[in-house]
């Protein structure tokens, strides 16, 4: 059995991985949030992006777990394609369940049928990110821990979408979101505990890529799109500031349209004139 090691960096891989969690969980609340109150194109397009936030921020705080992952006795490369499919499948499992609970007309059976949706997603994303692992030797799952994993990852996920639901003050969302990185981050490391590695040495060069080469660049991307996604959510107004712009706009266009027009046939009086 080769040695497996969880944070070869110490504290620094498993409090980023959750900040990234977290920063997915907050900006796949407030857009589904803001969906909820919206109509048409705008709902849809609120949904997409709260998909691909809580995919992406799900993904990148596997991957940079995974930067502090190590075996002793062999290296590490990971499958560039099956890494990237892990990433398409999060954001498509998971778009899955945030379109069920935006457009279903049941609460309750939406909820259900969205939280199995998306921890099922988070599940095999975490999954097919562990079958790109390259290494020099077998890799073995404990079946209980696994289960036990998408168990978490399922109820994690019920529970960030029974917040978006019911949840729309920003304080009471951040909190959901720390709760909800907290969630992804131990179905992640129930996830790697539940891993045995039987090293077998080898001197044969692995095929894939490192860390550095492919994982580190493409977590950094992705990290600066929750960002960029997040300052752009919170700059956007709400549906219901949009509307209390209208509004206002509404109330003062007479006012403007009456200043000095007078009616027809209306003469005004000219001022008296001194001799």
């Amino acid at each position: 059995m080769g040695h497996l090691d969880h944070a070869t960096f110490g504290w620094l891989t498993p409090a980023l991985s959750y900040a990234m969690a977290c920063i997915g969980a907050a900006l796949g609340l407030r857009c589904t949030v803001r969906a909820l109150d919206a109509t048409g194109r705008s709902r849809r397009n609120w949904l997409l992006t709260a998909a691909s936030a809580i995919g992406t921020g799900i993904w990148t705080m596997h991957f940079v777990a995974m930067l502090g992952f190590g075996v002793t006795g062999t290296d590490i490369r990971y499958n560039v394609p099956l890494t990237i499919l892990s990433l398409l499948i999060a954001m498509a499992v998971v778009g899955l369940g945030v379109f069920a609970v935006g457009y279903g007309r049941d609460r309750v059976r939406s909820l259900l049928i969205g939280g199995l949706t998306t921890g099922v997603g988070v599940a095999s994303m975490h999954y097919m990110g562990m079958a790109a692992l390259r290494l020099h030797g077998q890799v073995r799952f404990d079946p209980l821990l696994v289960a036990l994993s998408v168990v978490i990852a399922v109820v994690a996920a019920t529970a960030a979408l029974w917040a978006a639901l019911n949840i729309h003050a920003p304080a009471a969302v951040a909190v959901a979101s720390l709760v909800m990185g907290a969630a992804v981050s131990s179905m992640h490391y129930t996830g790697m505990f539940a891993v045995r590695v039987e090293v077998v040495p080898s001197a044969t060069a692995l095929p894939g890529a490192t860390v550095m080469q492919f994982i580190f660049p493409l977590a950094v991307g992705l990290g600066s799109y929750l960002f960029i996604t997040s300052a752009f959510v919170a700059l956007s107004p709400t549906a219901k500031e949009r509307a209390a712009y209208a509004s206002a706009e509404r109330l003062t266009e007479p006012d403007e349209r009456a200043v000095d027009v007078a009616p027809p046939g209306f003469r005004t009086a000219e001022p008296a004139r001194h001799r």
